[in-house]
């Protein structure tokens, strides 16, 4: 009898364990909040760098395709006469107007539906607007210099168009200076109302003609025939250079 009494009184003795109070509680979620909060720019610089290495990844394989380009056409860069197409109305070096051109050297059909390495992965732009080209081809490289250096202002790269004229790779002065292609809009770095290459505002990512590419302030750009950082009238064409020495 004793036994059963005294296992009974074992068995319903208080449990000791208890739950967090609410100021526990409190700080746990301040320590969070706070880990959050030391986190997350370095989260967002970490997406925008990737971001910016993948677009560069995209300006190599333009390189690449280039290069086959010129190698299988005697050395010379993409040509057409401008406009190359009237419904909608682009030209040449706008992203909708050469991407024809190095279409066949590059992995897959490239167009509004795929845009494959043509979209740079931060633009928000271009999709809706410019058929998810992101990058512009500079019309210095199907213009000869004497004709270039005629033009001197933004709506002379969009209207009266002047005849084609390839340039040849051994045509460039110099090849680490003059722009090849670029973005057209400062993408990894937005700004309001982006006018793109006339613009002294912004950032944006470069092919050189020499193959190598870069991340270039706009204010870093030489000023072109039109006084903008253009590396479509860029001062005296293949001739001159957009980067300083």
């Amino acid at each position: 009898m004793f036994e059963v009494n005294h296992r009974s009184t074992i068995n319903h003795q208080p449990s000791t364990t208890r739950g967090f109070t609410l100021l526990e509680l409190l700080v746990v979620i301040s320590i969070i909040s706070l880990l959050l909060a030391l986190l997350g720019p370095s989260l967002t610089r970490a997406r925008s760098l990737a971001r910016r290495v993948a677009c560069s990844h995209n300006l190599k394989q333009v390189a690449l395709a280039m290069s086959l380009y010129t190698h299988d056409h005697d050395g010379k860069y993409p040509c057409a006469q401008d406009p190359v197409s009237t419904q909608p109305p682009y030209w040449l070096w706008m992203g909708r107007g050469w991407r024809r051109w190095v279409q066949p050297y590059l992995s897959t059909t490239v167009d509004v539906n795929n845009p494959s390495v043509l979209l740079c992965p931060a633009d928000r732009t271009d999709p809706a607007k410019y058929e998810s080209t992101s990058y512009s081809y500079s019309m210095a490289f199907y213009h000869s210099p004497e004709q270039i250096d005629a033009m001197s202002t933004p709506a002379d790269t969009y209207t009266n168009p002047q005849p084609s004229i390839a340039q040849r790779v051994g045509d460039v002065a110099t090849p680490s200076g003059k722009i090849l292609i670029g973005e057209w809009l400062s993408n990894h770095a937005p700004i309001e109302n982006d006018k793109g290459w006339w613009d002294w505002r912004g950032s944006r990512g470069f092919l050189l003609a020499d193959g190598q590419t870069g991340y270039f302030e706009a204010e870093k750009i030489r000023p072109a025939r039109d006084e903008f950082p253009d590396a479509n009238l860029t001062v005296h064409g293949v001739k001159g250079r957009d980067l300083a020495p």
